[in-house]
């Protein structure tokens, strides 16, 4: 009796939905109102089909002989789940009853597609569609969901140990596991648990078999994407625009370089190749939903990180700025096989392609770089005379510059060869041709600079001196370091013979004249039995005096600060002048009469003259170092501009590389 009742109630219900609802839609939707009053007026009891798709449900099954009647009860069960305020994956049953529904539902729309040229085909395929529009928008927002509520509440698994979940915000909402630094690059992030893949994995074969395919990557890959950025920046890199890079002080710059290195190592060989293999588990058997995927997450970020390194490289191309552009090339040198096996898709083509022209690109930059070394030792003017004929400070920097920079021999040769048309890189055993000649030249303006410079000496000597010390100088930076490999033992033969010739000279327009007037006719010794009178000796010893008196004034002011080049200079010296000077000495005992003393005539006994030899070019040797003692040192161009290069600064590159 009550089930009469009820069933009239039922009915009664249905007759006023009809009464008042004009079109289909309104009577669902009064429904709908009715159910919110009575458990008993739910939509299934209150529509007059429900009792005939509850008896023969198999009927309702798609690809059965009714599909109208099947769309009929699809659009019930699905309007259930789609009107849902809450997340249907949150209970199991509800996410199995829906991803059936929408099977069934995939199923009658082929069906209708075959008949949609039959009459009424047309509008129920439209119904069909626009119920699978429905359902994709939904799983679309689950898909979300799910990404965004296991990021944010799922601690990493086990094989994740340099990632967690401690955000910045309290209420533990929008946190992301982010990345610490890592030492160890041969590990895996697993950045959703299994089971929340398995689920993203349901709802992205439904999507992609509607044809949602796009769509489901990019709700993918704007989540991921918040992933990466806020792992990059959780390392400490706050990446720029190119222009700021650009115009920010190259001390901040360099700092910025020292974490990118670390940063994009940690970027390529972890992170994108944990959300590759992410990707590939998501979209297991949608290789190409998959690709789309891992190329729309990874784009933003990779290609952020390639335009630093890219800002780097169009900088301008000051000789100081070389250490850091080398750390910059060589990072992103060593990463271009994980680059192009990371991103060995098709959307990730222009990731491959622009990874390798921004090292070519900054291999551009490197040698600009070398050419404006050249431009700045060609344009050095002979301004004022360094003090006592000591080390330029050109000398000292372009050396130790030259000397840290060597350090990096095998990507200088890679840079050098490139600019040939190369193969790759230069074998060590021998002569890297190309950068060999590049240092070769620019040993060569050095050179050519330094006589220039030598010039502004008035005493020849002097400047005999001055192209020692500079040429000794850059002979041992040579022999000390991988510089000598690579400009080879003939060029060491010639400077090696280009110091002692200086030497010569220096011996020469020093110490010609001396000789000269300790010099006697015939050079016999005492019991030649030459007649010379005692007067002339006398007289040459007199000019001896005035001319070592004029050296000794002078020189002991000058310096050779290479020790054993300065000892093998006096010793020289002395085998020079002392055998002249015991020779003329002896005359002037032979031809003294009557017993008398020859030191009676002569200012300076044999042992004195030795002496005073080795006191020469001795100077104040923290005086004529100079680029020793100097914080930095001045390099001139013709129009008066002037590039600051620290020589403290070389020397520290040169300590770090070594």
């Amino acid at each position: 009796m009550a089930e009469n009742g009820e069933d009239k109630l039922i009915a009664v219900a249905r007759h006023i939905a009809k009464t008042l609802g004009r079109t289909d839609t309104m009577t669902d939707d009064i429904y709908q109102i009715f159910s919110t009053f009575d458990g008993r007026f739910s939509r299934e009891k209150l529509s007059e089909d429900y009792d005939r798709d509850a008896a023969g449900a198999e009927d309702a099954v798609p690809g059965f002989s009714n599909p109208e009647r099947t769309l009929r009860y699809l659009d019930r069960q699905i309007s259930r789940f789609v009107t849902s305020d809450r997340p249907i994956w949150s209970d199991s049953a509800d996410s199995v009853a829906f991803l059936d529904a929408v099977d069934s539902l995939l199923a009658v729309v082929r069906e209708v597609e075959i008949d949609a040229m039959t009459p009424g085909g047309k509008h129920l395929l439209d119904h069909a569609e626009d119920l699978l529009q429905q359902s994709m928008f939904r799983l679309k927002e689950e898909f979300r969901a799910l990404i965004e509520s296991q990021s944010g509440e799922t601690a990493p698994e086990p094989a994740t140990p340099a990632f967690d979940t401690d955000g910045e915000d309290s209420d533990g909402e929008d946190q992301i596991p982010v990345a610490h630094p890592v030492a160890d690059y041969d590990i895996v992030i697993d950045a959703l648990p299994s089971g929340a893949i398995a689920d993203l994995h349901d709802i992205a074969k439904r999507m992609v078999v509607a044809g949602f395919g796009k769509e489901c990557a990019h709700v993918y890959s704007i989540c991921r994407r918040d992933f990466l950025d806020e792992s990059i920046s959780r390392l400490g890199l706050h990446l720029r625009s190119s222009e700021e890079v650009q115009s920010a002080p190259w001390t901040d710059v360099e700092e910025e370089i020292g974490r990118w290195t670390k940063v994009i190592n940690i970027a390529v060989r972890v992170l994108f190749s944990s959300e590759r293999r992410l990707c590939d588990r998501v979209f297991a058997g949608l290789a190409a939903v998959a690709d789309l995927s891992f190329s729309e997450s990874c784009r933003g970020p990779a290609m952020q990180l390639l335009g630093f390194a890219d800002a780097v490289a169009l900088g301008t191309k000051s000789p100081e700025k070389l250490f850091r552009i080398l750390d910059v090339y060589e990072a992103l040198r060593e990463l271009i096989p994980e680059v192009d096996s990371v991103f060995s898709d098709q959307y990730c083509s222009f990731i491959r392609c622009e990874s390798g022209a921004i090292c070519k690109r900054l291999g551009a930059a490197i040698r600009g770089i070398f050419t404006e070394l050249e431009n700045l030792i060609r344009r050095d003017p002979p301004k004022s005379a360094v003090p006592g004929g000591g080390l330029h400070p050109i000398t000292r920097y372009v050396m130790n510059y030259l000397r840290a920079a060597c350090a990096s021999r095998r990507s200088l040769e890679e840079v050098m060869d490139e600019e040939e048309g190369g193969a790759g890189a230069a074998d060590h055993d021998r002569l890297s041709s190309s950068l060999s000649v590049q240092l070769a030249w620019i040993m060569e303006l050095l050179q050519g600079n330094l006589e220039v410079k030598s010039r502004v000496y008035r005493e020849q000597a002097l400047s005999c001196v001055f192209l020692m010390n500079n040429g000794q100088y850059i002979l041992q930076k040579v022999k000390d370091s991988e510089l000598g490999p690579l400009l080879g033992k003939d060029w060491i033969r010639r400077q090696t013979a280009r110091v002692k010739q200086w030497r010569s000279n220096y011996q020469r327009s020093t110490w010609g004249k001396v000789v000269e007037a300790l010099r006697v006719d015939g050079g016999g010794s005492p019991e030649s039995g030459m007649s010379l009178a005692a007067k002339t000796v006398t007289d040459k010893f007199r000019v001896f005096d005035m001319h070592f008196e004029e050296i000794y004034r002078t020189q002991t002011g000058w310096v050779i600060v290479d020790e054993q080049l300065r000892t093998e200079v006096r010793v020289s010296v002395v085998g020079l002048v002392l055998p002249a000077y015991r020779n003329l000495l002896g005359r002037l005992r032979y031809l003294l009469e009557g017993g008398r003393e020859p030191e009676k005539y002569v200012k300076y006994r044999v042992e004195d003259v030795e002496l005073r030899i080795g006191e020469l070019l001795q100077g104040n040797a923290r005086r004529f170092i100079v680029a020793g003692s100097l914080k930095t040192m001045q390099i001139h161009d013709g129009s008066s501009n002037i590039c600051k290069a620290g020589i403290r600064d070389v020397h520290t590159e040169s300590d770090t590389r070594n």
